[in-house]
């Protein structure tokens, strides 16, 4: 009998953690060893229209109508972040994409702590949980507070990346998309992240900056490249769209205004995984470039790899797992505290820290592949050709359930009882005198989750 699993996640999410979830629930559906009912949850304010109804019919199949189940799940799966957490299951397992700081908070080791397994999806992000270690302190009779031991992870964590489809995202010929189509620079930098709250150089991607050193790097010269943003805010909406055109344009402004600037476009919207493809591909578009203060993981860089699209990137964090300085461009650059308007009550703590990339280096990266293509694609073109091999959705799903199922074979499953066949005894003419049982009270079955 197979083992019922309750999946807890943003399956319909268009969202980073959406993406990981529905590749995570696809895995275990293919592993075919569970019987599967899933929790749909919102994922912020994020639009939940990300399955289709035919690609999906096996995710959408097993969503839950209500937040009811009718039995204990033998293993529950929590796909969000920690301090969200719960127990339901006779085994708990959390998954996250962990921190982009240094350091995580009290209240998400707590949430670890809840659970059986804790998995994650980057060396970067295991370590800001096990590095993480809080005072126990005791008030005494003087006043003083003495230290009694320490609040730290204490339950097992796993390294899971989140694997490519790769067939969905790989090289291809002559790729069109109407939106790039148009541009009328060859070449083309491009960004995919999205542009969240902060002043200039507080946002998690950097966006700010990353245009400022782009138009200092090829200000008033006769060839010029451009930047394609495919960013947006919380939403896709008409609003969202002008708020960001809007931050493109102040740091436009901090340029003397007869500078001749180079380009910026921003895409703005939704795109399918083929469309996403085509964007990676598109002749114009020749380098993925991302100033990130910090990535959990970072899946756009791995995809576009997988394209072998030549990647200039951050130096630290959870893209450091699969990229390398012999095969893309990293940025150097120091670790500075987080500032006060990107603190995050239980989420990012005023005590860590996230990564500043060095504008010179930037600067140079930016020109040297815009002057020397060919030496750069040529190593992505071998990035691209270790990525295909170690880190697509077959590779993880297959790791999925090599971190699993050992724990898993652990867990008792109810089986039914087979009772054997009794032989006939004594003579047949002695009747079993009748007993009267007692009235029963019908108990109800339901468990709430």
């Amino acid at each position: 009998m197979k083992k019922f699993m309750l999946i807890c996640a943003p399956v319909s999410s268009r969202s980073g953690y959406g993406d990981h979830a529905r590749d995570l629930v696809r895995s275990f559906i293919e592993h075919n060893k569970y019987d599967i009912e899933i929790l749909d949850v919102p994922w912020g304010d994020c639009p939940r229209n990300a399955l289709d109804n035919e690609k999906d019919i096996n995710i959408i199949s097993r969503i839950l109508k209500t937040n009811q189940v009718n039995r204990q799940p033998d293993v529950y799966i929590d796909i969000r972040i920690p301090n969200e957490f719960q127990q339901y299951g006779k085994f708990n397992i959390g998954i996250t994409a962990g921190i982009e700081t240094t350091a995580v908070s009290n209240a998400w080791i707590d949430g670890c702590n809840k659970m059986d397994l804790i998995i994650v999806p980057s060396e970067h992000s295991k370590q800001g949980f096990v590095n993480t270690v809080y005072d126990k302190l005791q008030q005494q009779p003087d006043g003083k507070q003495q230290k009694i031991g320490e609040f730290k992870l204490e339950k097992p964590i796993e390294v899971l990346f989140e694997g490519v489809d790769e067939d969905v995202y790989k090289p291809i010929d002559k790729a069109s998309l109407n939106l790039v189509d148009d541009i009328k620079e060859d070449f083309c930098f491009l960004h995919i992240g999205q542009w969240t709250q902060g002043g200039y150089g507080e946002d998690r991607k950097d966006i700010g900056k990353m245009i400022k050193v782009f138009y200092e790097s090829f200000a008033n010269k006769k060839k010029q490249p451009a930047l394609i943003l495919k960013t947006n805010g919380a939403t896709y909406s008409i609003m969202d769209r002008e708020n960001c055109l809007e931050k493109i344009n102040q740091v436009k402004s901090k340029f003397p205004s007869d500078w001749n600037l180079p380009n910026v476009y921003l895409l703005h919207g939704s795109l399918s995984d083929k469309e996403m493809n085509k964007l990676y591909n598109h002749p114009k578009v020749k380098t993925f470039i991302s100033l990130t203060h910090g990535e959990g993981f970072g899946r756009p860089l791995l995809e576009a790899s997988m394209t072998g699209l030549p990647i200039i990137a951050s130096a630290w964090s959870g893209q450091m797992d699969f990229l390398s300085q012999d095969n893309s461009m990293l940025i150097g650059g120091e670790l500075v505290q987080v500032p006060k308007s990107m603190v995050w009550k239980d989420i990012i703590i005023a005590e860590s820290q996230w990564f500043n990339v060095n504008e010179q280096q930037t600067y140079k990266a930016m020109n040297y592949c815009f002057t020397n293509y060919d030496d750069v694609k040529e190593k992505a073109l071998n990035l691209m050709k270790i990525n295909r091999d170690k880190f697509t959705l077959n590779k993880m799903t297959e790791k999925l359930d090599k971190i699993i199922s050992p724990v898993l074979d652990k867990i008792p499953s109810q089986v039914e009882l087979q009772l054997p066949k009794l032989k006939k005894v004594g003579d047949n003419k002695t009747t079993p005198p009748k007993v009267k049982l007692p009235k029963l009270k019908k108990l109800s079955n339901e468990v709430s989750a």
